[in-house]
């Protein structure tokens, strides 16, 4: 089975746009856990305009699945990933004005400074992962870094689903079959969602694991987490 890490910045989010501690991230991360989610990612930003530096810090503490860190690599980021020790880092090139992840690395061209930066991490026992574009060149480079794992930036596949999902998952199919090939693990995350996450888990060999958060807590508002996270569950399903 595909595993669901759940994104919780967004709860961070509103969480900030108030002050305070409602909602309560902590448990939020949870009733996540509780729910059947099997981890939960945050993405702290130097601005610390959702996720907080501490949030990461106190969630290392109590997640018991699987806990996932997402950012772009600068010192602070190296430091805080060294000193929580999450079971995994994702490392993404966003531009510190970035709102979201908008691009891959390219591995070719930060080759040197990627290996670099994964071996401080994989020296401690932290599994790796690398944010990338579908583009087989990029998984090829990323395997030389040195990374376990690499992540598919998904989003020019649930932009397009609706109007061709054959044509937007073709390059898709072919980097996971190149990262097969190369002894990569696949996890995969931007914009999936119920819609178009069941197409995506089924077309995709040894898909291990996506990462959602935007589409998941704005369907969380609707239907709960508990459903929502029980009908991704099952659509993640072997």
């Amino acid at each position: 089975m595909t595993k669901l890490s759940v994104n919780i910045n967004k709860v961070a989010t509103l969480r900030n746009a108030r002050g305070g501690n409602v909602p309560d991230l902590l448990q939020v991360a949870k009733d996540l856990e509780s729910f059947g989610a099997q981890g939960i990612t945050v993405h702290p930003r130097p601005d610390e305009r959702h996720i907080r530096y501490q949030d990461t810090r106190d969630l290392a503490q109590i997640v018991s699945t699987e806990f996932n860190v997402e950012g772009n690599p600068n010192q602070k980021f190296i430091d805080l990933v060294l000193e929580t020790k999450p079971d995994q880092v994702t490392l993404v090139p966003d531009a510190v004005d970035a709102i979201t992840s908008n691009a891959g690395w390219d591995t070719i061209k930060n080759l040197d400074f990627l290996k670099d930066v994964i071996a401080i991490f994989k020296e401690q026992g932290i599994r790796t992962s690398i944010f990338v574009d579908p583009v087989v060149a990029m998984v090829e480079g990323a395997k030389k870094t040195g990374t376990d794992r690499i992540e598919l930036y998904t989003e020019a596949y649930a932009l397009g689903y609706m109007d061709n999902k054959e044509k937007v998952i073709a390059p898709y199919i072919e980097s996971a079959l190149a990262a097969n090939d190369l002894g990569l693990g696949i996890n995969a995350g931007h914009d999936l969602s119920l819609l178009n996450i069941e197409f995506f888990k089924n077309s995709i060999p040894q898909l291990l694991e996506v990462s959602i958060g935007h589409a998941l807590i704005s369907e969380a508002l609707y239907h709960g987490f508990e459903t929502v996270i029980a009908r991704y569950l099952q659509k993640l399903a072997d």
